[in-house]
């Protein structure tokens, strides 16, 4: 019996699609079903309910999975555990970012992860978020970076740091001479929001509807850099992470105005698959990315 075997069994019960967990280990569906049956064949126990119309996994089957977890960890963990007593970091580094954090938050991290690290070879795809948690199940992503993240089925969800959110206009716009203005201040001003299934938009809509603010959403977008393209050409104003408008503030091209709320914040999280051995790559960097003052403060408005 191969190790394989145990990993075909956990991606069936974990994702319950026999396609899906025969993409997963690049297999046939039929090769799977074939493993699974193998399986149940040497131990003679059912581990899946057959018959039925919805995926589901007999008592027997829930131990195996347990067990099949500890010897894939026992197996797994060999070459990092190595790696670790040799004092090795190396290898390929896998991160799904969604563009706000890719482009603002990690690219400082990054530069130091490098220089610590150089045997590393780190590989960052910026994804909306929902991609980002899909592809750090599959397994196409070892590091998920998110913003507001949220518990799921199957990954371990860690806090890494708190980005503020302001409001930002046109240095031509009545707010930008406020040094800070309440939510209530923003009743009918045209305003430039993210797609509605982001998060950001999410908190933010929730925060303005709490107020009894109503606004005019003129444009939407998936990204925070076409955000703020839209609002420096006049076309409203909009609430973004401080830190990703730190180069506009600078120029003068946008204002950064602070808002009067507590709830001003914007968690970010890392996200990887639990039940899966971590690498001492992996290990390192989100290590690193907990420390504080890894990220500097963009300072106040």
């Amino acid at each position: 019996m191969q190790i394989e075997t145990f990993r075909v069994f956990c991606d069936l019960v974990e994702t319950a699609s026999f396609s899906r967990a025969a993409s997963l280990n690049s297999i046939t569906q039929s090769a799977v079903s074939q493993q699974i049956r193998s399986l149940e064949q040497h131990f003679q126990v059912s581990l899946i309910e057959r018959g039925k119309k919805n995926f589901s996994v007999t008592q027997e089957g829930r131990a195996f999975l347990q067990a099949s977890k500890e010897i894939l960890d026992t197996f797994e963990n060999l070459g990092h555990r190595i790696r670790e007593l040799q004092n090795v970091v190396a290898g390929e580094l896998k991160i799904a970012a969604v563009y706000s954090i890719g482009l603002h938050e990690l690219p400082p991290f990054l530069k130091k992860f490098r220089a610590l690290y150089p045997d590393v070879t780190v590989k960052v795809d910026y994804r909306r978020s929902a991609q980002v948690y899909t592809e750090v199940l599959e397994g196409d992503a070892d590091l998920g970076l998110v913003a507001f993240p949220a518990k799921r089925t199957g990954l371990v969800v860690e806090d890494f740091w708190r980005d503020k959110l302001v409001l930002i206009c046109h240095p031509g716009h009545p707010l930008a001479e406020r040094k800070r203005v309440r939510l209530k201040d923003l009743q009918g001003e045209k305003f430039i929001s993210f797609e509605p299934d982001l998060p950001t938009r999410k908190v933010i809509d929730r925060m303005l509807r709490e107020q009894g603010v109503e606004i005019q959403h003129t444009m939407e977008f998936d990204n925070i850099e076409t955000v703020k393209r839209a609002v420096e050409i006049e076309n409203g104003v909009s609430i973004v992470p401080q830190t990703s408008v730190a180069d506009e503030a600078r120029n003068g091209s946008l204002v950064p105005v602070e808002v009067e709320s507590f709830d001003m914040w914007r968690p970010l999280g890392v996200i990887y698959r639990r039940h899966r051995a971590i690498s001492p790559a992996q290990k390192q960097f989100v290590t690193l990315l907990k420390e504080p003052g890894w990220l500097e403060d963009p300072g106040a408005i």
